[in-house]
């Protein structure tokens, strides 16, 4: 086994019919590879969803130069503005346009650093295109919008079983190729677990393969040590990374992690914040039984017990 080598990366698709897509989104790549143009491009869905995967396959498939820049890392305007400049006015080793793919651009500042970007693009279009991901469309402000093509990452109910029957397919090669014994059931049951992050699927499977099987105890141990991710958070009050944890980890159900929470108070929350954490969880147990998006009132539970409830 490659311990050492992230399996994300490792086996990472470098063309779009490798990619695990519904046919009408792999269909659009194919032709924008097909055509060898890309137009200045919004991705936008769920975090794990193969949105850099799909942008990196088809620039590897024109056999383009492009650089990756985090915007979650990377946001400030000085830092891209130069980044993007010596990127685009450097001479190309390839024939055609160069791409800037710029990875989580939703927590780029909409006040200063997106509209900074619009003005980068135009400056620099007749070489250089520009590949925008993100999870949260609505941050992403309405002129950086107009400026690109903008593909929603949609997985419909109807075609789960087989997009998730497929990544099956692949896991399973993969287990095989690191030499790693399995549980059919347990596979499965993880790719069901967090359909469609694909990321998150092989990033548990290889953190469980160390010993060289995968059984049914990782299930448990995953639920446990997502769990201790959240408290770290609520501590540290991280909000973007709660919002991220939520996305991630909805499947749960959310009275749940709230009964949780009840459970470890004692041993975890400041003696003086347990009675407002459980007037908390009370009210947000019995909106949960009415709530549109269950999604939204986790968030909002999980953002008042930040302001509210200290941690030991």
């Amino acid at each position: 086994m490659m311990e050492n080598f992230l399996w994300v990366e490792q086996y990472r698709p470098k063309n779009i019919d490798d990619c695990v897509l519904p046919n009408d989104l792999k269909s659009t790549f194919q032709k924008f590879v097909e055509n060898k143009n890309i137009p200045n491009l919004l991705l936008s869905g769920s975090a794990g969803v193969g949105k850099t995967t799909v942008a990196k396959a088809m620039l590897d498939e024109l056999q383009a130069d492009y650089i990756v820049v985090n915007g979650s890392l990377h946001g400030n305007i000085d830092t891209l503005r130069t980044e993007i400049m010596n990127f685009a006015t450097t001479v190309s080793f390839s024939e055609g346009r160069k791409y800037v793919i710029l990875d989580e651009a939703d927590y780029l500042n909409p006040q200063s650093t997106q509209p900074a970007l619009r003005n980068f693009m135009e400056e620099y279009s007749k070489n250089c295109g520009f590949i925008l991901t993100c999870n949260f469309k609505n941050r992403i402000i309405d002129p950086l919008q107009s400026r690109c093509s903008v593909i929603d990452f949609v997985f419909p109910k109807k075609i789960a079983p087989k997009l998730a029957g497929d990544f099956f397919q692949r896991t399973k090669t993969i287990l095989a190729e690191q030499d790693v014994k399995y549980d059919e059931k347990v596979i499965a049951q993880v790719i069901q677990t967090h359909f469609p992050d694909w990321r998150r699927v092989l990033n548990e499977l290889q953190r469980y393969s160390v010993n060289g099987v995968i059984d049914t105890g990782i299930l448990s141990n995953s639920s446990q040590n997502a769990f201790k991710e959240l408290l770290a958070l609520l501590k540290a009050k991280q909000f973007s990374d709660m919002r991220k944890w939520v996305g991630q980890n909805i499947d749960s159900d959310p009275t749940s992690i709230m009964r949780n929470l009840y459970d470890i108070a004692s041993d975890k929350v400041d003696p003086k914040s347990i009675p407002q954490l459980v007037l908390l969880i009370g009210e947000y147990q019995y909106k949960s039984a009415f709530v549109a998006d269950q999604e939204v009132n986790l968030v909002a539970f999980l953002t008042q017990v930040m302001a509210e409830v200290e941690f030991k």
